[in-house]
C-alpha cells in the first residue's frame, strides 16, 4: 500500500517541480519569439460585432500572450516518465523498478496519445502565431484537426479492440455490456465528444483547473481498482498541470493554446475506458459538457429562432458579457469541476 502511495504521488511531485523550474525558461522564449495571436496587415476587426462580444473582447491580450503555454504539462509529463523509466531500466533495484508506471496494458497508449495529439495541437498554435500577412491565419482548420482526432481514436479503438482484447463497457448499475465491432465508433465519438471541449480554454486559469479535477478523479478511480499505474500517469498529468496553472492564473503570461488542450482531452477520454468508467466521463468532466453544449445551443437558437439564446457562447464567455469578473467565473468552474468530479467517483465506484 505504501509502495503505491509513493508510486502515485512521488512522480506528480516531480512532474510539478519539474514544470514550475523549466517555465521560467520557456516563457523567456516564448516571449522572445513572441509566440502568440498576429494581427495580419491592414487588419480590421469584423463588422457587425455585438456590444456583448465587444464587452469582453480583449485583443491586446490576444495579441500579446503566448498561446503555447500548454507545452509546459505535456513536456513535464514526457520527461517525467522517461526518467522514471530510465532509472528502472539502467538501475534495476527493486524500489526503483517498482516505480515505473510505464506500461503496456495501462499506459502506454495514453502516454503516446498524449505527446502525438499535443505536437499536433502545438503545429496549430504556430500556425496561428505566423499568421502575420496579408490575412489572418487561424491554424489547422476545425475539420482537419477534427480528422487528426478520429485518426488517434481509431488507432485507439484499435489498440483496445486487439491488442487488450476490449469489446464492451461498463454501465453504471448494470454492468459490463459487449458491443463487438461498435466498440471501435464508440471510442471514436467519445473522443470526438470529449475534444468539443476544449473551447473552454478561454479565460485564465479555467481549462487548468477543470482538467485537474478530472484527471484527480480518474486517478482516484484508477486507484481504488488497483490500475496504479494509470493512477500514477494521472495524478502526473495533475501535477503537471498544477505547474502550468501557477503562472497561468490571472492575470495569466500565458494560455494553454491548443496543444495542452487537445492532447489533454484526446487522454483524458483514453483514461475514461481505461478504468471502465466512460459513461461516467460527462459527470466527472461536466465543465466540458456545459461548454459545448453551449455552443450547440447558440447554434440551434440561432438557426431555428434568429436570435441568440446566450449573450456569447461559449457559457463563460456569457457570464463574463453579463459583467461577471473573470476570477469570479474560473473560481465557480472549479468548484463545480471538483463537485462533479467526487460525483463521479462515487457514481464509479458503487456502481
Amino acid at each position: 500500500m505504501i509502495t503505491n502511495v509513493v508510486k502515485i504521488f512521488l512522480p506528480a511531485t516531480i512532474a510539478f517541480v519539474f514544470g514550475i523550474a523549466i517555465t521560467p525558461l520557456f516563457s523567456h522564449y516564448f516571449y522572445k519569439y513572441r509566440l502568440w495571436k498576429k494581427v495580419p496587415k491592414g487588419h480590421k476587426e469584423k463588422d457587425p460585432m455585438t456590444e456583448a462580444f465587444t464587452k469582453i473582447h480583449n485583443q491586446k491580450e490576444e495579441t500579446s500572450t503566448p498561446r503555447v503555454g500548454g507545452i509546459i504539462i505535456w513536456f513535464s509529463v514526457f520527461i517525467t516518465v522517461m526518467l522514471i523509466w530510465i532509472v528502472s531500466m539502467f538501475f534495476p533495484t527493486d524500489s526503483l523498478t517498482k516505480l515505473n508506471f510505464l506500461s503496456r496494458n495501462q499506459t502506454i497508449l495514453p502516454f503516446f496519445s498524449l505527446i502525438i495529439a499535443s505536437i499536433i495541437g502545438l503545429l496549430d498554435d504556430l500556425l496561428v502565431v505566423y499568421g502575420n500577412g496579408a490575412e489572418e491565419v487561424d491554424g489547422i482548420s476545425r475539420k482537419d484537426r477534427i480528422l487528426a482526432v478520429i485518426a488517434i481514436g481509431l488507432v485507439g479503438a484499435w489498440w483496445f479492440y486487439v491488442k487488450l482484447g476490449v469489446t464492451s463497457i461498463v454501465i453504471p448499475f448494470v454492468g459490463a455490456v459487449n458491443i463487438g465491432l461498435f466498440f471501435i465508433p464508440v471510442f471514436v465519438i467519445v473522443m470526438l465528444a470529449t475534444f468539443s471541449g476544449s473551447i473552454i480554454d478561454g479565460v485564465d486559469g479555467l481549462s487548468g483547473g477543470v482538467m485537474a479535477s478530472a484527471f484527480g478523479a480518474y486517478a482516484t478511480i484508477a486507484f481504488v481498482h488497483n490500475q496504479v499505474d494509470i493512477a500514477a500517469f494521472c495524478t502526473v498529468i495533475v501535477g503537471a498541470i498544477l505547474a502550468f496553472l501557477w503562472f497561468n492564473i490571472p492575470p495569466a503570461r500565458f494560455y494553454m493554446g491548443e496543444t495542452g488542450m487537445l492532447g489533454l482531452t484526446v487522454t483524458l477520454s483514453i483514461i475514461a475506458f481505461l478504468t471502465n468508467a466512460v459513461l461516467i466521463l460527462p459527470i466527472i468532466a461536466f465543465p466540458l459538457v456545459m461548454t459545448s453544449g453551449s455552443v450547440m445551443v447558440q447554434k440551434a437558437s440561432e438557426r431555428i429562432y434568429g436570435k441568440k439564446f446566450f449573450l456569447v457562447s461559449p457559457l463563460h464567455h456569457h457570464f463574463e458579457a453579463r459583467g461577471w469578473s473573470r476570477p469570479k467565473i474560473v473560481m465557480r468552474y472549479w468548484v463545480i469541476s471538483i463537485i462533479f468530479a467526487v460525483i463521479g467517483i462515487m457514481l464509479a465506484l458503487i456502481s
